[in-house]
Formats: C-alpha cells, structure tokens, sequence
C-alpha cells in the first residue's frame, strides 16, 4: 500500500522531492533542503512556476523556508510556518536565515527609512510579519524599532516573537474587518477565509493549518451549534469562520469581497444553496 501524500504539505516530483521523502515517494533525485527568508513583503506561492497560476498562499516579509529547486526565475519552497509547498518569485527569497526578533503586530504598518514618519515608506508591511531589530530611536516622542540597514518600524506596532500577542483570537479577527477578501492571500492587504482564522490563531500563540479542510481536521471539541461561543470555529465545504459570539461570525467571504461580521442563521441560508449547510463545527484549545 503507497502512503497518498498530500502535494500541499509535501514536496515531490517524478523528477525532484524533498529528501527527507526519500523511501516514501519514488523521483529522479531527493535534494537536501536549503533554509532561507522571504525578504519581500508578501510573496505569493503558487501551484506551478507561472505567473498564470492560481495564488495558493502567501508568504510574509522575514518568515522562513526551505528551497528545493531554483530555475528559471522560480523557487520551488516550503514554508516552515506551516508547511504548505509551491512555487515564488526567486528575487523573494534569500538563502540563509536570521533569527527574528519581532513581529508586526497591527493589521497593516510602514517600514521606514529612518526613524522618521514623514519620509517616504520603504515599503509597507503585514500583520505577521517578521523583523530583526538591532536598536531603538525617538523622534519627536514617537518610538521606533532599528534593523541593521537603519530602517524602522513604529515600536507600537511590533511586538517580541516567542510569546502570545493577543490571547482571544477573536479580538485579532475583528481588527481585519472591511479587509478585501483575496482568494490566496494571507496578509492584511487581503486575506481569504482560513488566513483569518490562521493569522488569529498565529498571535494568540497557536500554529494552526493553511486551508480550511486541513483545520477543520485539528484537535479540538466538536461542539453542536446551539452551543457555538466566542471563539469557536464554523466549517462549510471550503470555508471556516470564527464565532464572534452565540450569533455572529466573523469571516473572509467572497459575497462581500471583505472581511466581515454576519448573523450566523443568515450566513447559513445565504450559503446553503451554493454550498450546502456546515459541514463541523469546533472548538479548540487556548494557547498558553
């Protein structure tokens, strides 16, 4: 009996796999993993090596990966956070990795130059991002996070990685509302339904799954709808959301294109016949 691997969380090709895969799955060659950091701010990952291809997920600006293949303009990774596989830009990944000291802890913020609000951004940067601070400045009261080459991010929107941000996943889900709905994206300039719920998980101290079937298989209390409270998670066929309360959800939908709170009897006739009725509904464990 052959193991069926999954092709989201494993890296293999009739002509290249993941070494560490060797013995399970047959290719021409198993390449040893070469550890290296996104260093765009969002980097998209796709299924094939074109630009053609669906958006699968999203990489952010710090967070690392393993690199099998580089060719033709492509990298062939996996991200360490999660796991899932595919395909990036190779100017968005550089070999070698840094240990991060900080994530972004806000929605949406500016890297700066200096340490000064009035120059123009160097770029702007996600929730989840992550960062490795040399030194602190202030300017006119405000004050700021240094990286080596002198750029800076707004102290008050970072905060030290190790350590549960916001313990109430929920609290994190609601500063996302009116964010586009992007099928793929795993940022604060657009998001899809379980990078919702990833990303809120994510600052509450928990690692959970990419895509919404692989969380609706996670450890935690099935719990029947009646008794759905803050926090728990609504399954339908390719979608989760997150209770804001007994009533309300709190999902990246396409029907609104945003992220957005919705009664929960409404949002279960509006999708019913489309998608039939909630496939699970779960509850899971805080972290810390």
């Amino acid at each position: 009996m052959v193991m069926e691997l999954d092709r989201r969380l494993h890296a293999f090709r009739p002509d290249l796999a993941d070494a560490r895969l060797s013995g399970i799955v047959h290719a021409d060659r198993f390449a040893v993993p070469t550890p290296a950091q996104i260093i765009a701010p969002v980097a998209p990952l796709r299924p094939k090596p074109s630009e053609a291809a669906f958006i699968d997920s999203q990489l952010l600006f710090g967070e690392t990966v393993d690199i099998f293949e580089r060719r033709s303009g492509w990298a062939w990774v996996q991200s360490r956070f999660d796991g899932y596989v595919g395909y990036l830009p190779e100017a968005m990944v550089a070999e070698g990795e840094r240990q991060a000291s900080h994530v972004i802890s806000v929605p949406r913020t500016f890297l700066y130059p200096e340490a000064e609000l009035k120059a123009g951004p160097v770029c702007a940067l996600s929730m989840g991002c992550r960062l490795t601070f040399v030194d602190e400045a202030e300017t006119r009261g405000s004050r700021y996070y240094l990286c080596s080459d002198g750029t800076a991010v707004f102290a008050d929107h970072c905060f030290p990685l190790g350590r549960p941000f916001e313990r109430d996943p929920v609290k994190t889900a609601l500063r996302f509302l009116e964010t586009p709905y992007l099928w793929g994206g795993r940022s604060g300039f657009g998001l899809d339904c379980s990078a919702l719920v990833q990303l809120a998980m994510m600052m509450a101290g928990a690692a959970v799954p990419r895509d919404s079937d692989m969380q609706e298989l996670m450890e935690g209390e099935p719990v029947k709808r009646r008794a759905l409270k803050r926090g728990d998670l609504v399954f339908w066929k390719g979608h989760v959301g997150i209770m804001e309360d007994a009533k309300t959800l709190i999902h990246a939908n396409g029907a609104t294109m945003r992220v957005t709170r919705e009664n929960l009897d409404h949002a279960i006739t509006r999708i019913a016949p489309v998608y039939g009725n909630p496939t699970s509904y779960l509850r899971l464990q805080r972290a810390g």
